[in-house]
């Protein structure tokens, strides 16, 4: 066999014994790694009650957010046919009839509606002094609901920062009382202290989102049901007024 073709099949050789020696190194090492590393439920279980101050803060939050989505929506705010029955009473000039109607509903339309109909004896612009400070007050009440997902989302981070320095400090007491301890010894305590600000950095990503996503929802629907009151204000209250001027 000639040199040249006997050093190549060696070369070759030793390239696949060292692939394989690679390899299973390689293998090893992530078994090791596979066996050193701990579940998030074990994770959880060393955050103390910090840990458990953050699950009930994402518990309440995600009950909270569950139910604005149930009852802040259009269907639960909006009611287009008390709007079309309080427009024809307004037609007819049946204004205590309206105002009792629009009073006794609880949704947003029928309470805006209630405070626009209260101002209509002043005239067009008065009935639209009404709409906006009832639509005011009433939005603040929704805001100040929704509000609750951002408490919620800027206290996460805090307690997982809490959580941090308290596990920190605990670890540091452990490290004082050995006589040579390791760098080990102190990466315990940090990556379990470290799971409740990735908890707490969790919660916020979650309720801050939301939070902004309900806001922004509600901006819009009471938007558009105060246009639909101010038409409704114009087609009645405005065409009246118009009508008795002439």
């Amino acid at each position: 066999m000639p040199r040249k073709t006997l050093q190549v099949l060696i070369t070759i050789c030793g390239l696949m014994i060292v692939s394989d020696i690679i390899v299973v190194a390689a293998e090893e090492t992530s078994a090791e790694v596979e066996v050193k590393k701990k579940s998030w439920f074990d994770l959880f279980k060393s955050t103390g009650i910090v840990g458990i101050m953050l699950l009930g803060f994402s518990m309440i939050g995600t009950a909270l957010l569950i139910q604005y989505i149930m009852t802040i929506n259009e269907n639960k705010l909006d009611n287009p046919q008390l709007l079309a029955e309080v427009e024809n009473l307004l037609n007819e000039g049946n204004y205590e009839d309206a105002f009792s109607m629009a009073d006794a509903d609880t949704t947003y339309a029928g309470r805006v509606m209630a405070g626009a109909i209260a101002r209509s004896a002043g005239g067009y612009e008065e009935a639209r002094k009404g709409l906006e400070e009832t639509s005011i007050v009433e939005s603040f009440r929704l805001n100040a609901k929704i509000s609750y997902l951002s408490l919620i989302g800027n206290i996460g981070p805090l307690l997982g920062l809490l959580g941090t320095v308290t596990g920190m400090i605990s670890s540091f007491q452990i490290i004082e009382t050995m006589k040579a301890p390791t760098p080990g010894d102190l990466a315990k305590g940090v990556y379990e202290s470290l799971v409740n600000t990735t908890i707490g950095l969790f919660i916020a990503i979650v309720f801050l989102s939301a939070y902004f996503f309900m806001k922004n929802k509600l901006a819009d629907i009471t938007l558009k049901i105060n246009n639909e009151i101010s038409e409704v204000l114009s087609r009645t209250v405005g065409a009246a007024a118009e009508g008795a001027s002439q």
